[in-house]
Order: structure tokens, then C-alpha cells, then sequence
């Protein structure tokens, strides 16, 4: 319930920051900003570490249990944001004239029509948009990658402070060693992104975490069973899963985002990736079963299986991208256009002979 709760709260939030991103960067640059807005999360995560020690000390404070105090303190700093959202958060860049000039304006909207296949907006809902998003096998496959990411990342998020106290440490101090696994999350995200953003290639930035993943899980399920005489290598375990989880969840949208040009596409596309890929949160939720401690073999197990899937269907993706630009590669720019109009290519959207898939 902790997972399926925590991804209604923040339904629409990710998606639409992605969307937003997309609409201010170029594909080749929007996974390290992901990255930095996804490690907030991490970071956030490190951070409820020590907030959540603090806050223990402030137990019988008005009356309130220290649990209380975590829903006051949280709820008006996410309320404040909120407001400041509202008012400082802009869509896109022709609606920042009060911080740009019309020449900066003008240079932000025109390399992204430069850079993607336009085509007129509809009213309403895009029936058609929305059948080829629902029907697009390529966003399956990265469903795949992306609960590579979720599943274990709920999973270990809901149970760390367990696993760290299984190791010897009290409450209080298992919450503080929460921390560095958040840490290394954070940083291995956004270097990986700045590499993936720098040759334009999602697919290694992603497996290389996951092979981090297998790595971990595999480590755990093997030791966990004598974590007390396994501290330092089982901590070290937890710290290479979060080294790997973190990175996945930006080069998986990333790799969405630059190979849907279309911006009606795009922004469905955007919403059913990050939507299909919570779903990975209900099943992370359970697969920790307190009276499997401290060995865990159905959570360290389903980790591996779904890191491992993961592996399979970004290989997968690869390489079919690979075969289709291969086959596009045949036609030069003049049977394009001999065959194609620009109305006919612009329908086509990423389908087009013109267009080459991120790999």
C-alpha cells in the first residue's frame, strides 16, 4: 500500500516534468536533466534519513507523536513549493518572455522544430495518437527496463532501514546508513546520464547499472542468510543495487523521449511509460516479507529476475533500433522524397525513413 500510495501522490508530477524537459532540451540533452530531477529522490531519500532522526527527538513536542510531526513538517514545505511551482514553473520557453529576450525565445523554439518531425495539434484527445502510443512495441520493451528500476527501488526503499538493522545497528543509527546507498544513487545517475547525453547512446548507460543490479542481488541472496558476518560485504551490496538502480529510470524516459518526435506522441508516450513502470512500485511493495528476514530470498530473487529481464528486453530493443536504421540507411534522401510527401512524413513521425532511432 506504501508504494501504490506513493505513486498516486505523485501521479502526474513525473510525467509531466519529463514533458516539460522535453519541451525546453533536445533529446541528446534531456537525460542528465531527468537525472537531476530524478535524484532528488535519492537525495530525498538520504535525506529522510537524517530528517526522519531528527524528527524522532521531537516525540511528546505539543502533544504530537513523532510521526505526526513528519506529516506537518513535510506537508507545509510540499504546500510552499507548491504555491512557488505555480508561479515560477513555466511550460516552455514562449512563455518566459518575462526572463528571455524574443531572440532566445525564438532560438529555443526553432532548434526543436529543427530537431523534430512537427505536425498540427488536435483538440481534444488524439484517438489516433493514443492507439499508436497503447500499440507501440518499443515502449513495452522499456517498460521492461524501467521495472528494473522500480520493482527493486520500492522494494529496497521500503525495507533498507530493516535490512541495515539485521546487521547489527540500532533504529536510529540504521536510519543514518541509509544514506550513503542514497548518495551513490544520486551521483551514479547523473554521471552515467552526462555519458549517455555526450555520445547519444541510451542502451550501455543503461545494462551497465543493471549488470550493477545483478551483481548486488546476487551478493545478497547468497550472504544475506549470515548478514551479521557478512556486514561490510552485504552493505556493499546495498550500495552497488542503489548504483544501479538510479540511472536506469532517466535513460529509460530518455530513450522514450528521442524516439517520439511527435509531441502529441511524445507526451502520451511520456505518461504510459512512467505510468506502466509504477506499476512496478505494487509489486516491490511485497515482495519483502518480514518473516523471511534477514535472508530475503523472494525480494533479493525478484530484484535479480527483474534486473535481469530488464537486460533482455534493452538488448532486445537495441537491437531491432539497430535493424530498422540499417533498413533506412538503404534509402537515400531523393527516393524519400520521390516516394514521400512532406505531409506523408511528417504522419509517419518517427516511422519515416528520414527519422533514425536513438539507439
Amino acid at each position: 500500500m506504501s508504494a501504490f500510495t506513493n505513486s498516486i501522490d505523485r501521479a502526474g508530477l513525473l510525467p509531466g516534468a519529463v514533458l516539460i524537459i522535453s519541451k525546453w532540451y533536445l533529446p541528446h540533452e534531456t537525460q542528465t536533466r531527468i537525472a537531476i530531477l530524478y535524484t532528488s529522490a535519492a537525495s530525498g531519500g538520504g535525506f529522510s534519513g537524517i530528517l526522519a532522526f531528527g524528527i524522532a527527538k521531537m516525540d511528546g513536542i505539543s502533544g504530537y507523536e513523532g510521526w505526526r510531526w513528519i506529516f506537518i513538517i513535510e506537508g507545509i514545505a510540499t504546500i510552499a513549493l507548491a504555491i512557488a511551482c505555480f508561479f515560477l514553473l513555466l511550460d516552455s520557453p514562449s512563455l518566459s518572455s518575462s526572463w528571455l529576450s524574443d531572440d532566445e525565445v525564438r532560438f529555443l523554439e526553432v532548434r526543436q522544430i529543427a530537431n523534430n518531425i512537427q505536425r498540427s495539434h488536435t483538440k481534444g484527445l488524439d484517438w489516433k495518437a493514443l492507439i499508436s502510443v497503447l500499440t507501440d512495441w518499443k515502449i513495452y520493451l522499456l517498460i521492461f527496463g524501467s521495472w528494473s528500476n522500480a520493482v527493486p527501488n520500492y522494494a529496497l526503499k521500503f525495507t533498507m532501514p530493516q535490512i541495515i538493522k539485521g546487521m547489527g545497528f540500532t533504529s536510529a543509527n540504521a536510519q543514518l546508513m541509509t544514506i550513503p546507498p542514497y548518495a551513490v544513487g544520486a551521483i551514479s545517475a547523473y554521471i552515467f546520464s552526462i555519458f549517455a547525453d555526450r555520445y547519444t547512446w541510451r542502451m550501455p548507460f543503461i545494462i551497465g547499472p543493471q549488470l550493477c543490479q545483478v551483481v548486488a542481488f546476487s551478493i545478497l541472496f547468497t550472504k544475506a542468510a549470515d548478514i551479521s558476518e557478512n556486514i561490510a560485504l552485504c552493505y556493499f551490496a546495498v550500495c552497488l543495487a542503489c548504483f544501479g538502480m538510479y540511472p536506469i529510470l532517466p535513460g529509460v524516459n530518455a530513450w522514450n523521449v528521442s524516439n517520439l518526435p511527435d509531441p502529441t506522441r511524445r507526451a502520451i508516450g511520456i505518461g504510459f511509460l512512467i505510468c506502466a513502470g509504477n506499476l512496478g512500485g505494487l509489486i516491490g511493495s511485497f515482495i519483502y516479507q518480514e518473516k523471511e528476514a534477514p535472508r530475503y530470498p523472494t525480494g533479493y530473487g525478484n530484484s535479480f529476475a527483474f534486473a535481469s529481464a530488464g537486460i533482455v528486453a534493452c538488448l532486445v530493443l537495441e537491437f531491432c533500433l539497430y535493424r530498422l536504421n540499417w533498413k533506412k540507411a538503404r534509402w537515400s534522401e531523393y527516393q524519400v522524397r520521390a516516394e514521400y510527401t512532406d505531409e506523408q512524413l511528417r504522419e509517419l513521425g518517427e516511422k519515416s525513413p528520414l527519422f533514425k532511432y536513438t539507439l
